[in-house]
């Protein structure tokens, strides 16, 4: 209980603004439980009524008088990213000509109101800050039944978001293929999970893959889950990939990372005869690209280290094993095309659009904008854009609009604003939370805060419940199973060559990590070996 001293002053509280508060003593009177004063007893200085009080202790704001649109309180949020059944359960997958594929399904995104956003329309949003498609597209997503604010159907694009505001948009999800080498556990204890990560993976949900990742194939098919991510590999990167259990020995472990108490040993395949001396690669580097994932070495970059040592040449490529000592994107591939020993099969370092020396000695002799309209030319004649993760609104800034029309690959007319770093092409950085989104797109400009699974609008393909989206339909698919056709998704319309196995794998392997406590390897790839054939 509380006593207020002798001649000391009423305190006061202020939870809500000047016309909302009350004393201590009138939440708690000395003596005796507390009475709920009527209407015309209560002064001033009085409790309000103990549902507005409760709604102020948590931080709701006063309802609006009326006409005025009610907004709920923002609800608690699960620290970390944790995926459950009923996130596996949002589709399943089925191997095709040597390929992992996801059955196409439907998904929320969701997101709370930012702060630029209050005062502003839904339509004025979406037309500036989420141009992945048209303004006609959300017009349909909204008469469907698709956008939901305050989980409540949006039928009019003019409502006025305000703070706490909680939109959701349901979409139709088209992951790539990956490879169908499975992941193969090196060591589980009560601490760590290590397994060999197949090329092609990303590590978690980013960009356009979610279940085609490390971490749902582990939960979906090894029943290993809430894992924590402890370092990262980029997605064409096979080899050691090391998960902490608990939250504790991820943070023990990151700690050497951060400390740079982390031995790393890679391998890889090269063009050329690398010298047989040891060599050392220390200069920047600095992102082209986070959209297509380009890096170059620039004095303006990030100070970063790799050593390098030969251990085989067969008299055209050269097996190189490497020492990275920092852990910048691309960092293995950038020196190497730097030295003028790019791997052989590397989809972006390896390529004519470089120029005549493919980037030698930072010889490039084209703009930033330049380099990236020759990459994705060379790859578009050589129909290998699904190579690069690029989408279709990705292209649009960098090719144009009617050149990309021409080529048969993106479909609409659409423009994409500049976004931040692509977590599926960051090699050896920590883990970051996962964040909301409300996007029609997985690549659009605002990056992701938590992902949640749609029972509601679940795939008839797959193992869900509940029905399909309004206006859904389903189709026979070739293995005999069937698959949904959504009206309202472009992707459903277009019929895409896939990669062939060999296009996933690029000759770049983890191949041993070693800490304080603990060392990890995994076996050398076959295309390291002295006798491999290159037919």
């Amino acid at each position: 209980m509380w006593a207020r001293p002798a001649g000391a002053a009423e305190p006061w509280l202020l939870l809500a603004g000047p016309r909302v508060r009350w004393s201590l003593a009138a939440l708690a009177p000395v003596g005796g439980p507390m009475e709920e004063p009527g209407p015309a007893s209560r002064g001033a200085g009085d409790a309000p009524p103990a549902a507005k009080r409760r709604r102020l202790l948590a931080g709701e704001e006063k309802r609006p008088g009326r006409g005025e649109r009610y907004v709920p309180p923002p609800r608690k949020r699960n620290p970390g990213v944790s995926f459950s059944e009923t996130h596996f359960a949002e589709t399943r997958y089925y191997f095709e000509g040597g390929l992992r594929k996801v059955r196409p399904y439907h998904f929320d995104f969701q997101t709370y109101c930012k702060g630029r956003w209050v005062g502003k329309s839904l339509l004025h949003v979406f037309s500036t800050e989420f141009r992945a498609q048209p303004i006609d597209f959300y017009r349909a997503a909204a008469s469907a039944g698709r956008l939901r604010l305050n989980e409540q159907p949006v039928r009019d694009l003019g409502i006025v978001l305000k703070n706490n505001d909680f939109l959701r948009n349901t979409v139709h999800r088209h992951e790539p293929p990956v490879t169908a080498q499975p992941i193969q556990i090196l060591v589980e204890n009560d601490e760590v999970v290590v397994v060999d990560k197949p090329s092609s993976l990303p590590v978690h949900p980013c960009g356009r893959f979610r279940h085609n990742t490390v971490i749902f194939i582990l939960g979906k098919e090894h029943n290993l889950k809430e894992l924590h991510t402890i370092h990262r590999l980029d997605r064409m990167t096979s080899g050691v990939l090391m998960f902490a259990k608990t939250a504790e020995v991820s943070k023990r472990i990151d700690e050497q990372v951060r400390q740079r108490q982390l031995e790393k040993e890679y391998v890889c395949r090269v063009l050329g005869e690398f010298p047989e001396n040891e060599v050392t690669c220390e200069d920047p580097i600095l992102v082209v690209s986070y959209k297509v994932g380009v890096c170059r070495v620039d004095p303006k970059g990030k100070s970063c280290k790799t050593v390098f040592q030969r251990l085989s040449y067969n008299g055209k490529t050269s097996v190189v094993k490497c020492f990275p000592y920092t852990g910048r994107t691309h960092q293995i591939r950038v020196h190497l095309q730097f030295l003028g020993y790019p791997i052989v099969n590397d989809p972006i370092y390896n390529m004519e659009a470089w120029g005549p020396t493919k980037g030698k000695g930072g010889e490039i002799n084209k703009t930033d904008e330049e380099l990236l309209r020759a990459l994705v030319e060379e790859h578009r004649s050589k129909q290998s854009l699904s190579i690069l993760d690029v989408s279709e609104e990705d292209l649009k800034p960098i090719v144009g609009s009617e050149e990309c029309d021409r080529s048969g690959y993106c479909t609409k007319l659409v423009e994409i604003m500049p976004i931040s770093a692509d977590s599926c092409r960051t090699e050896d950085s920590k883990d970051q939370k996962e964040a909301e989104i409300l996007a029609c797109s997985p690549n659009s400009d605002t990056r992701p805060e938590t992902h949640e699974a749609n029972p509601e609008g679940a795939s008839s393909s797959g193992n869900q419940a509940g029905a399909n989206p309004e206006g859904a339909s389903s189709s026979g698919n070739q293995d005999g199973h069937t698959e949904e056709k959504d009206p309202l998704c472009e992707e459903c319309k277009i019929v895409r060559q896939d990669p062939s196995p060999r296009e996933l794998v690029m000759y770049l392997h983890a191949l041993r990590y070693k800490g304080a406590e603990f060392e990890y390897n995994s076996k050398m790839p076959n295309w390291a070996l002295e006798d491999w054939d290159e037919s």
